[in-house]
C-alpha cells in the first residue's frame, strides 16, 4: 500500500512539473506548450480598411473616434488620438526597392503599409521549410492582414487639427535604391491643414534595416503652432503564419524606458487595460516583435515623450510615442529626426542601432544568461562558418565548463547503482514492514556514505543554462536557413527525415538506461515515460535543437561512461526489458 500511495504522489509530482511549465510558458507572454490557443480572427475581412481616408484638406477631427481602450487626447487638441486604425487603400501607392527592403509607402500620411525583407524567405507551413520563392513580409495591408509603420501630428492648446498619418500626401524621390548609390531619398508632403504643412523624408541606406525619417513642422500662417509628433505601430493580434504547436514565441508591443527597460504587453492585457510599462520618459523606443523579425521607432535620447498601446479596432492594436515639439514660429520649420527600423533581429547588428534594442530578440527570464551564450555562439560560428557544427561546439565548451559539477553527480550514481542490488534485496525482504524497510535504507545509505540526492543537485545547477541555451537556438534569425550536413538543408525546421530526433530519442534512452534503477517498480517505469513523452515531442522541434539535444546527451554518456569505469561499477545499461537477477534465479 505504501508504495501505491508513493507511486501516485510520483505521477502527480511529474503531472505538476508538466503543468507548472505550461504555466511558466503563459506567464511568459507564450502560448500554452500542450493547448496553445489561437488567437481570435479578425471581425472583419480585412481589419485596416474600418476608417476611410477623408478627403484632401479635411479635418482629421473628422474621423470617428477610437475604442475606448485608446488613450486620451492631449489637453485642448482639437484631433482625436493618434491611435486610430489604418485608413482604407483608396489612395495611391509606392513601392520604393533597396538591396535587403522592398516596401509599399501609401499616400495616407506616407506610411508604410508593407514591408518584404529580400533576404529571408518565407516559411511554407505545409512544407515545413523556407519557400525559396517567397520574401517574407513583415509588414502588410491586405485581406486579414493589418501591420503599419505610421506618424503624423496632432495639434495642441487649443490649435485646429493638423495633418495625421490620415492626410493625404504627394510623393516625390526615386523608387530604387541605383547602382553605384548608397543612399536612397524620398519626400512625402502634405497640404496644408490648420496653418501647417507636414513633410516626411526617408533616408534609406544600402545594406541597412533602420531608415531615417525626418519630421518637418512647416508653420504657413501668421500665428506660432503647437504640435505633438506622434509615431506608431499598428497591426493584428494574429499569430505569425507557421507558428509551432510545440512551442511559442512572443509576438506583441515593447515598450524600452531607461526606468524600467524592457516591458512587453500581450494583446489582451491591452484589450483588458492591465498593462503595465512607464509612460513619461526621456529615453527609449516603442517595438512590435514576433519570432526572428520586428520593428521599432528610435528617438534620441533627452526629447521628452510619452508612450501608450492601445486597442484600435477589431482585432487590431497600437503601441507608440507622442512627443511635444516646441512652438513653431510664423513662417518657420521646425525639423526632428527619428529611425526607423523593419527587420531581422540579428542581435550584433540591433546593439549598434540603439542600446537595448538587441532586447527585442527576447530571450524571457534567462536573457541575463542567454545573451554571453549567443555572444561565445556568435564567435564560434566566425571561427567554424557552419551553424550545425557551431551547436556541437558550444555544448562541448558548456559540457566542458561543467565538467566538474557533471562529474560530482555521475560519481554520486555510480555509488548508487553500486549499492542499488543491496537496496533490492533488503527491500523485497521487508517488503511487509515500510518503516523497518526507511530505517535499513537510510543505514545503508549511511555506512555506504550515499547521498541519494547527490545527482541532483549539480544537474539542477546546470539547468537554467542549458533552457538559456534553448532560446538562443530557437530565437537566433541566422540560423533560419541554416544548413548543416547532407538532408539538413535548415537547421530551424524539423528534419524532414526524422533521423535526428530517433538518433535524439535513442541517446535519451541509452542515458537513463545508465542510471541505477529506482527501488520503486512504479518509480522505474515512471523513469522510462518521461523521456519517451520527451523524445516525440522533439519530432516537431527544430533539427539545430535536437542536434543541440543529441551532442549533449552523446557528451553526457561518455563523461558517464568513464567515471563508472573509472570507480570500478561496471557500465551497464538498465533496460525496462532485461530481466532482474531475482527473476533470472526464478525462471
Amino acid at each position: 500500500m505504501n508504495d501505491i500511495r508513493r507511486s501516485i504522489l510520483w505521477a502527480v509530482f511529474a503531472f505538476s512539473l508538466v503543468m507548472l511549465w505550461d504555466a511558466w510558458q503563459v506567464h511568459n507572454g507564450r502560448a500554452a506548450t500542450f493547448f496553445p490557443k489561437s488567437k481570435p480572427a479578425a471581425t472583419a475581412a480585412n481589419p485596416a480598411t474600418s476608417l476611410a481616408t477623408p478627403a484632401p484638406g479635411a479635418s482629421a477631427a473628422a474621423v470617428p473616434a477610437p475604442s475606448a481602450a485608446a488613450p486620451a487626447a492631449p489637453a485642448g487638441s482639437a484631433q482625436a488620438t493618434p491611435a486610430q486604425a489604418p485608413a482604407a487603400s483608396t489612395g495611391q501607392t509606392w513601392e520604393v526597392t533597396t538591396d535587403v527592403l522592398k516596401l509599399t509607402f501609401a499616400s495616407e500620411g506616407g506610411n508604410i503599409i508593407r514591408a518584404e525583407l529580400l533576404k529571408h524567405r518565407e516559411l511554407d507551413a505545409k512544407k515545413d521549410k523556407l519557400d525559396p520563392n517567397k520574401n517574407v513580409v513583415l509588414l502588410d495591408r491586405s485581406t486579414g492582414r493589418a501591420y503599419e509603420a505610421q506618424s503624423g501630428l496632432l495639434g495642441m492648446n487649443g490649435q485646429p487639427a493638423l495633418p495625421s498619418h490620415l492626410a493625404a500626401m504627394s510623393f516625390t524621390g526615386d523608387k530604387a535604391l541605383l547602382d553605384g548609390k548608397n543612399e536612397l531619398t524620398l519626400k512625402f508632403e502634405s497640404q496644408e491643414l490648420g496653418g501647417v504643412k507636414y513633410v516626411k523624408t526617408y533616408t534609406l541606406m544600402r545594406g541597412a534595416y533602420d531608415m531615417t525619417v525626418k519630421h518637418d513642422i512647416v508653420n504657413t500662417s501668421g500665428a506660432p503652432v503647437s504640435a505633438q509628433l506622434y509615431m506608431q505601430l499598428v497591426r493584428d493580434g494574429n499569430k505569425p503564419l507557421g507558428e509551432s504547436a510545440f512551442y511559442s514565441t512572443f509576438t506583441g508591443p515593447v515598450v524600452y524606458t531607461t526606468e524600467k527597460k524592457y516591458q512587453k504587453a500581450e494583446f489582451k492585457d491591452i484589450e483588458n487595460n492591465k498593462t503595465d510599462f512607464v509612460k513619461e520618459t526621456k529615453a527609449g523606443y516603442v517595438a512590435m516583435v514576433q519570432h526572428y523579425f520586428g520593428s521599432a521607432w528610435l528617438v534620441a535620447d533627452g526629447l521628452a515623450r510619452e508612450n501608450y498601446m492601445s486597442k484600435v479596432g477589431p482585432n487590431l492594436y497600437s503601441v507608440g510615442m507622442k512627443a511635444p515639439m516646441q512652438a513653431v514660429a510664423p513662417g518657420t520649420t521646425q525639423s526632428t529626426e527619428t529611425r526607423l527600423f523593419i527587420g531581422p533581429q540579428e542581435e550584433h547588428k540591433l546593439e549598434k542601432l540603439y542600446p537595448g534594442l538587441e532586447l527585442i530578440k527576447d530571450y524571457g527570464w534567462l536573457t541575463i544568461l542567454a545573451k554571453p551564450l549567443y555572444w561565445i555562439m556568435d564567435k564560434l560560428h566566425g571561427f567554424i562558418g557552419n551553424w550545425g557544427w557551431t551547436i556541437m561546439a558550444l555544448v562541448l565548451l558548456l559540457k566542458i565548463a561543467f565538467y566538474w559539477l557533471n562529474a560530482t553527480a555521475y560519481r554520486s550514481m555510480a555509488k548508487m547503482k553500486a549499492i542499488n542490488p543491496k537496496i533490492m534485496e533488503m527491500r523485497e525482504r521487508l517488503k511487509d514492514k515500510p518503516q523497518q524497510m526507511q530505517q535499513e535504507m537510510m543505514r545503508i545509505y549511511r555506512e555506504e556514505k550515499v547521498n541519494p540526492m547527490g545527482g541532483c543537485f549539480p544537474i539542477m545547477v546546470q539547468i537554467p543554462v542549458f533552457i538559456a541555451l534553448y532560446w538562443v537556438l530557437l530565437s537566433s534569425v541566422e540560423v533560419r536557413g541554416a544548413p548543416w550536413i547532407g538532408w539538413i538543408t535548415d537547421l530551424s525546421v524539423p528534419d524532414p527525415w526524422y533521423i535526428l530526433p530517433v538518433i535524439m530519442a535513442a541517446t535519451t534512452m541509452l542515458q537513463t538506461a545508465l542510471n541505477p534503477t529506482p527501488p520503486d517498480p512504479m518509480q522505474a517505469k515512471l523513469m522510462w515515460y518521461m523521456p519517451l513523452i520527451f523524445s516525440v515531442m522533439f519530432f516537431f522541434f527544430p533539427a539545430g535543437l535536437v542536434l543541440y539535444w543529441i551532442t549533449n546527451n552523446v557528451l553526457s554518456i561518455a563523461q558517464q561512461w568513464m567515471i563508472n569505469t573509472s570507480m570500478g561499477v561496471p557500465p551497464q545499461f538498465n533496460l525496462p526489458w532485461k530481466k532482474k537477477p531475482e527473476e533470472t534465479k526464478a525462471s
